[in-house]
């Protein structure tokens, strides 16, 4: 069994999210420190995505003192405490192959020190040396300590409320780091 480890490339690779709320939506960007996925037999069987917590950024909100306000707040213990908690993990546990190019990734989602189970399908293309990597996952941050603004925490929001789920749409870029054979 050929097993290669591709490590994912950062500064090729990207993480945008949304987040959702009664008057609209705020999306922006976050980067990725590393990662990996492990391939065997050319398919993928395992891996994490780590996420620089630090590097949050408003795409929506083009005043500066407003953007810098918001990123501020984001970085709070409000929402993701970055100064305590600067990465959040994506452990990939388990894979179902759905076909030739897409995967479903169950594993270990870790934000704030918080892990739960979570999930998600993921286009993937492999050329020998390098993968790309396209997928959704839709968080509920609630479970992770994420309550501002929760209908489910808060009453009377009206339209100040904030929707529990949020997106993160990652595109990631990995190389090949080395190949082996592995011995059953």
């Amino acid at each position: 069994m050929e097993t290669i480890n591709f490590e994912i490339v950062s500064s090729n690779s990207s993480v945008e999210w949304t987040g959702r709320k009664v008057t609209g939506a705020h999306n922006g960007t976050i980067g990725i420190k590393n990662g990996n996925f492990i391939f065997n037999d050319g398919k993928i069987n395992g891996g994490n995505i780590v996420i620089d917590t630090t590097s949050i950024k408003i795409l929506d909100v083009t005043d500066p003192a407003t953007n810098t306000q918001f990123a501020g707040h984001l970085a709070s213990d409000d929402f993701f405490s970055i100064e305590k908690f600067p990465t959040a993990v994506f452990d990939i546990l388990s894979v179902k192959e759905i076909s030739s190019s897409t995967y479903y990734l169950e594993g270990n989602l870790t934000i704030k020190d918080i892990t739960h189970s979570a999930g998600f399908e993921a286009e993937v293309k492999n050329d020998s040396n390098s993968i790309s990597f396209a997928g959704k996952l839709i968080i509920d941050r609630t479970k992770y300590d994420i309550k501002f603004r929760s209908g489910n925490f808060f009453k009377d929001l009206g339209d100040t409320l904030i929707y529990n789920d949020f997106e993160l749409d990652f595109n990631i870029t990995a190389e090949a780091a080395f190949s082996g054979q592995s011995r059953n």
